[in-house]
């Protein structure tokens, strides 16, 4: 029996194969979660494709986080396979990367700006809000996140909102705390996903990891990530929110 039998997990924004949402979604039904993924727009259809690659093809569902129509219909798209929901994944983030990423932080435009924050920080309380009446005691949000602690090369005003999303992440955990619903992030290493190919100067970064994580850290295996959000879907952390977990081989604790 796996830590999430019987558990309705949705997992919002898997696109590619090589996403952190998709190994979550693929650990999740392995540790036997029933499982729901969700995309938008054209990035619907390569979703659908890809979800025939999980070990059960999951529903997809159309979601658009910063639509409210979306996000207002959700429940019912959720309740049409599963009468409620245990957990739910945040696996968004967008940043412009022609003008807010690698190397352009004194130049980002506001209207950019504006737009990466909602996608990758004010969604993960739009998603928390319309999945609340699907949840009840001991559900459990968790969120991606890129350690915002610190200014990255070429991360730019994407690591500014990931401080976001790393913020809201603790006043949801105030706010919905009282229902009995944790949320926490995972912050993982650098992985070779989609979205990190699209970062100027992304190799600046991996670069970093080869040598002072003492576990070492392979930026090609997703499964170590998913198996920590999985875990935090779990009841193994039933006292646990408004925490980052670290997946990063050790990296975030060395100095120098």
């Amino acid at each position: 029996m796996g830590i999430l039998e019987g558990k309705r997990i949705l997992v919002a924004g898997v696109t590619m194969d090589s996403s952190i949402g998709f190994a979550t979604a693929k650990v999740a039904q392995e540790q036997g979660a029933t499982v729901l993924i969700s995309n938008f727009g054209r990035a619907l259809g390569i979703t659908k494709r890809i979800a025939k690659r999980l070990p059960t093809e999951p529903p997809v569902l159309e979601l658009d986080v910063t639509d409210e129509e979306h996000l207002e219909r959700l429940p019912d798209l959720v309740r049409e396979h599963v009468d409620g929901l245990d957990g739910v994944v945040h696996s968004i983030a967008y940043g412009n990367p022609e003008t807010l990423l690698g190397g352009k932080f004194l130049t980002g435009p506001w209207p950019d700006v504006a737009q990466a924050v909602q996608v990758s920080a004010y969604s993960l309380m739009s998603l928390a809000r319309a999945c609340r009446p699907l949840m009840g005691n001991g559900g459990s949000v968790v969120g991606l996140t890129f350690d915002a602690s610190v200014a990255w090369p070429a991360y730019d005003w994407m690591g500014v909102a990931k401080a976001g999303l790393e913020s809201c992440s603790r006043y949801l955990a105030r706010d919905l705390g009282p229902d009995g619903i944790r949320c926490n992030l995972v912050a993982a290493g650098p992985l070779r996903t989609m979205a990190a190919k699209a970062i100027p100067g992304f190799e600046d970064l991996e670069s970093m990891w080869s040598g002072r994580s003492p576990l070492g850290w392979d930026n090609t295996d997703q499964e170590p990530t998913a198996k920590a959000v999985c875990a935090l879907l779990s009841d193994f952390f039933p006292a646990t929110t408004g925490e980052i977990v670290h997946v990063d081989g050790g990296f975030h604790a060395m100095g120098a």
